[in-house]
């Protein structure tokens, strides 16, 4: 999947999140695909850096979690706390702020959507297997997404 059809994606899901509130549906595409491309470590504004978030969940003891986003089968939920960890509050606030959303619908929204996008990134379970687990999934994410 290329990254623009992912932002798209994850723009979609950020507004059809309940958790971003009555703002977070109300916003447009564009904006969300500019926002959510700013939002992760990467050095190109045109891209989510996957590998990046999936890099400070395994270091954040949050393997487990990223490993169920790049498996078939249910994701697991993030707290908001956990999107904070991940993202960085000054990421979260630039982020809300953009978007002229609270800091609450933000971190809601991006709990929904933050699954999503992994998840459709590494669609089939089997790609943690066939490239060595997290780690591996990390490494692959950065050729991909140019790292």
């Amino acid at each position: 999947m290329d990254m623009n059809n992912l932002l798209k994606i994850a723009a979609t899901a950020f507004m059809q999140s309940k958790m971003s509130g009555n703002s977070g549906s109300a916003l447009d595409t564009d904006s969300l695909i500019s926002a959510l491309s700013r939002l992760s470590g990467s050095t190109s504004s045109n891209g989510f850096d996957i590998g990046d978030l999936l890099g400070k969940m395994q270091s954040g003891d949050m393997a487990n979690i990223a490993q169920s986003w790049l498996g078939d089968g249910q994701n697991s939920e993030v707290s908001d706390n956990q999107v904070t960890e991940i993202l960085g509050e000054d990421k979260i606030s630039d982020f809300a702020s953009q978007l002229g959303l609270s800091r609450e619908e933000a971190i809601g929204g991006l709990r929904d959507t933050l699954p999503q996008m992994v998840d459709k990134a590494s669609s089939g379970g089997s790609l943690l297997d066939s490239i060595g687990g997290v780690g591996g999934a990390i490494n692959l994410a950065n050729k991909i997404f140019g790292r």
